[in-house]
């Protein structure tokens, strides 16, 4: 099979750049006293499997009980492995195929909507509303509280830093209290009144360690709606990226519709929805000749382990037909994501429907810098060529 890019391959922008010298000569390194950058695949797993030694419980952040933050993504066992283990038991893959026709009728909603013009906003025309509808639907929200729901996800996501580690916003603090009392409202009524959809199971659930608690049940609707909502977003996001960079590729699987999959597992690879993960050292250790002291903070590079040179053939180019593929865009071990098969189904849908309702698709003002920041940009302009 030839490859559409063989070619003309994507060249990768200033930040890969830098991953790319990191890798070269300093796959380890800080600045300063700043967190330790961890560039190489084979150390970004190791950082981001051994939860023994490189710990998920980052925030040293209290609440105004005293209380730690906690959620699922910022904790280690036993704390995670009960958290996780009733989530499971909840978000299973018959909840997310049971997703699959709901998540087509919005889709051809929102495209037929973004293809009636010759420009759009990609964001706000499908990027974003479709996975905070899929998700808000699947917590049980209605139609109308959609924007309140975006609204919710870009402030609390554009501050996660500042939530983890110091002081958050006002009108972070706001949003997040905004949301716990919608949802405390939703969780009280279904104890008594099950509904079918995933809030409900997830208030449900049970196993010999008891049920999830309110404040368990906020974490999961918070991690959902933010880490599920923005992982599709820049999954969509990272697709049309490529057809603005190499139109021929939108050609090419307009007539290979079946390799779509492939061609979303090499966006994963090359423009990966999160850059990095976070880590905290429990003990001193040593890591490629430099001594990481307990306390440490750690940055494994998930976008640099997937462009290593060590791991995969033509790393800087953009291979769609690329097999195998071992990337780690969706994470490892414990915290793999668990909404990856969701993402996956979602990014599926979209671009078929792209793919049947458009001739292509092209960034307008197109900004490298702005699409390889901390998640996707409030908006993108679009041109569209209509099918015919």
């Amino acid at each position: 099979m030839t490859n559409a890019n063989s070619e003309q391959p994507l060249q990768p922008e200033d930040v890969y750049a830098e991953y790319r010298e990191l890798r070269a000569s300093r796959p380890v390194s800080r600045d300063d006293d700043g967190p330790w950058r961890v560039a190489l695949y084979e150390d970004v797993r190791h950082v981001m499997k051994t939860h023994a030694t490189f710990s998920s419980e980052v925030s040293q952040a209290v609440q105004e009980d005293g209380s730690a933050r906690v959620s699922m993504l910022f904790s280690d066992p036993p704390v995670h492995s009960r958290l996780r283990d009733l989530v499971s038991r909840a978000f299973t893959p018959r909840q997310v195929s049971a997703q699959a026709d709901a998540i087509k009728a919005r889709c051809e909603q929102l495209v037929t909507r973004l293809a009636a013009d010759d420009t759009g906003d990609l964001i706000k025309g499908l990027a974003a509303p479709l996975p905070v509808g899929v998700i808000a639907t699947m917590l049980g929200v209605e139609d109308g509280d959609f924007d309140t729901f975006k609204r919710w996800s870009d402030v609390i996501f554009g501050n996660i830093g500042e939530i983890l580690m110091a002081t958050p916003s006002e009108e972070a603090v706001a949003a997040s209290e905004e949301m716990n009392a919608y949802f405390l409202e939703r969780i009280a009524a279904l104890r008594t009144s099950p509904r079918s959809h995933l809030l409900s199971d997830l208030v449900h659930v049970e196993t010999d360690e008891g049920r999830l608690t309110d404040a368990e049940l906020l974490m999961f609707c918070a991690l959902l709606l933010i880490a599920g909502n923005e992982t599709t977003t820049s999954l969509i996001v990272g697709a049309t990226r490529v057809f603005h960079e190499q139109p021929e590729t939108f050609d090419w699987l307009k007539k290979s519709p079946e390799m779509v999959p492939g061609f979303l597992e090499e966006t994963l690879r090359y423009h990966s929805p999160f850059k990095m993960s976070i880590r905290r050292a429990l003990h001193d250790v040593e890591l490629r000749g430099q001594k990481i002291s307990e306390g440490d903070l750690i940055l494994p590079l998930i976008a640099s382990a997937n462009r290593d040179e060590r791991v995969f053939e033509r790393a800087s180019e953009f291979v769609f037909d690329r097999n195998p593929n071992p990337h780690l865009a969706f994470g490892l071990g414990i915290h793999s994501c668990l909404g990856a098969s969701l993402a996956r189904l979602e990014a599926k849908i979209a671009v078929t429907s792209m793919l049947e309702h458009l001739d292509g698709i092209s960034i307008s003002d197109f900004n490298p810098a702005e699409l390889d920041g901390f998640g996707a940009p409030a908006s993108i302009p679009v041109s569209i060529r209509r099918a015919a």
